[in-house]
């Protein structure tokens, strides 16, 4: 039997000590390094592979991590060095991100709905902060928001930053390319105008797109709509035309073989999911899914937002307002002021009718 080639880790890049491969895909590899320096510390360092150092693949990394070095935030992957090993393939040392893909810490430490939703909130913010850098990531998915925890509070990072596409910048002097007619990203995860041919005409709200598949993931556990069951090709296609018509999340529950599971990893049962699915995170997932991008949100923040009114019971924007919802919100948000009014007011409206009755009765002992 033959397996996948095996890729021999070289003991020494710059001043970095290789330890082990921690990943590898088309472009480069990563290995978890021990910086040899004054500075002690473990890193991500990401090497080109070598004998793939072609004009694109040198664009693509310069672009990776020129990306990383514009962005600060807590919740992106730091870059920490760069440079260029002996025989001139270009590395970049990278913060050290021990943590699992989103979906399957929420599910290993059975987070309820809520904290998936601050959780995912999180990972909007960083969102933001890259698109206010220029930056959009393009390839948005589990697998690229790795949770670790500091000091017991568990912290979202965005990693692989490698498709990425600049707006209004330039990330590197290399003219970087798309082959005509390929969509790049993964395709569960990409949104319509990335899916249409080689995705050039696409914006921020690709990425919002791509946070509501795994928004939808994370609250019900399943893809809208999964690859699997059209082949990729006809996927791409159906992405791309806008014709796809994903069931709701809580009408997707319902076909969901493990519902019963499903309910189980966020701490409820399979009615009270679907009642908490019902409504408001229904909406807001299909408008940031939306396959028209004018009727997405505008922004991660505008996401997050919609998601923070939820969650303390306040009207949301992703859904036509009403008397009757707004009202309702209100009253769930005051409940314990609207319960105290409503029973001042029936004891005013009680102590009323006794008078009344009170005065019918002296009258006519009057007469």
């Amino acid at each position: 039997m033959s397996g996948a080639p095996v890729i021999p880790i070289p003991e020494q890049v710059g001043s970095y000590r290789l330890l082990q491969i921690l990943g590898q895909g088309g472009m480069g590899v990563v290995y978890e390094a021990e910086e040899t320096g004054p500075v002690r510390r473990r890193v991500a360092l990401k090497v080109i592979r070598a004998g793939h150092n072609s004009r694109e693949v040198v664009a693509r990394f310069e672009a990776e991590r020129q990306a990383l070095a514009l962005m600060n935030h807590a919740g992106i992957a730091k870059v920490l060095h760069a440079g260029t090993t002996e025989s001139g393939e270009p590395f970049f040392a990278m913060e050290l991100v021990r943590g699992l893909p989103i979906t399957q810490y929420c599910d290993i430490h059975r987070l309820p709905l809520a904290q998936r939703i601050e959780l995912f909130i999180a990972v909007c913010r960083a969102v933001q902060h890259a698109h206010q850098k220029g930056v959009i990531h393009r390839d948005l998915k589990p697998s690229n928001v790795l949770v670790s925890e500091q000091d017991g509070v568990p912290q979202p990072k965005i990693i692989d930053f490698g498709i990425a596409k600049a707006v209004g910048q330039q990330l590197t002097e290399n003219t970087l390319l798309t082959l005509g007619g390929q969509a790049i990203g993964t395709a569960a995860y990409m949104s319509p105008e990335q899916a249409d041919s080689a995705g050039i005409d696409i914006d921020t709200r690709s990425d919002i797109y791509s946070l509501g598949v795994m928004l939808y993931e994370l609250l019900v556990g399943q893809l809208p709509l999964d690859p699997g069951e059209f082949g990729l090709h006809l996927f791409l296609a159906r992405i791309a035309s806008g014709e796809t018509n994903p069931p709701t999340p809580s009408a997707r529950l319902s076909t969901v073989r493990e519902r019963a599971a499903v309910a189980h990893s966020r701490r409820t049962d399979v009615g009270h999911l679907r009642r908490e699915l019902r409504g408001d995170l229904d909406w807001i997932v299909m408008k940031a899914m939306d396959p028209d991008r004018s009727r997405r949100y505008e922004t991660a923040n505008g996401l997050a937002n919609d998601l923070h009114r939820h969650q303390h019971n306040e009207p949301i924007l992703a859904r036509p307002p009403s008397t009757r919802y707004r009202f309702g919100r209100f009253v769930r948000r005051h409940r314990l002021g609207v319960a105290a009014a409503g029973i001042v007011s029936a004891a005013v409206i009680g102590g009323a009718i006794l008078a009344a009755v009170g005065f019918v009765r002296a009258t006519r002992a009057e007469r």
